[in-house]
């Protein structure tokens, strides 16, 4: 069975690759996870951040948004406090700052899905150039919902970040296209393809 390769390193990367990575995802609370994921990221590698995923959802209510955008200063204490959490004082902050302005996006929209999905009409985005010349770390897509992200009060959300939370919720697929999952995610999703 052929995958993605940027996956095989260990156990938990293949089961995340197999049955989460590139998932059309229509839950807030799952895409609340995975962009502050993205947050913890910065700097780091994705393959820790699966490593540390259960010590996040212990330290952030299981990314219960609404949880987290009532959190203080003692809850910032114990994130920090957590034994094997990442250190980064800025970062949880961002995450639970960013819960707040989560909140506001799904108040106007009905739901932050709506608000991300809004972007392409819905549909998940292929581009056949990335099969060929590789995957870019950010591109037009991800730029317009930075700024827009940025706009909309949330830290740690460049280009960059954007794009790899956009390949992780399907609004892009980007496994590769021998790997078993880009035609079953296909299967699942009205698609577009781009140049």
């Amino acid at each position: 069975m052929n995958r993605c390769p940027w996956c095989l390193c260990n156990e938990k990367m293949i089961r995340y690759h197999d049955e989460e990575w590139g998932v059309p995802l229509h839950d807030d609370r799952k895409q609340f996870e995975f962009l502050m994921m993205e947050v913890m990221q910065c700097g780091l590698n994705w393959n820790m951040m699966i490593k540390k995923r259960e010590i996040f959802r212990q330290c952030f209510d299981g990314f219960d948004f609404d949880k987290v955008a009532g959190y203080g200063e003692a809850d910032v204490e114990r994130i920090l406090g957590t034994e094997g959490m990442i250190r980064s004082e800025r970062k949880v902050r961002a995450v639970i700052h960013n819960a707040r302005c989560f909140q506001q996006i799904r108040d106007a929209y009905g739901s932050f899905s709506a608000y991300l999905w809004s972007f392409t009409g819905g549909r998940t985005y292929v581009y056949p150039a990335h099969q060929t010349e590789g995957l870019p770390a950010s591109n037009e897509l991800s730029d317009k919902i930075s700024r827009d992200l940025k706009k909309r009060g949330l830290k740690y959300m460049g280009s960059i970040t954007v794009y790899s939370h956009l390949q992780a919720c399907g609004i892009i697929n980007d496994h590769r296209e021998d790997c078993f999952r880009f035609a079953e995610l296909l299967a699942l999703a009205d698609v577009e393809e781009q140049k």
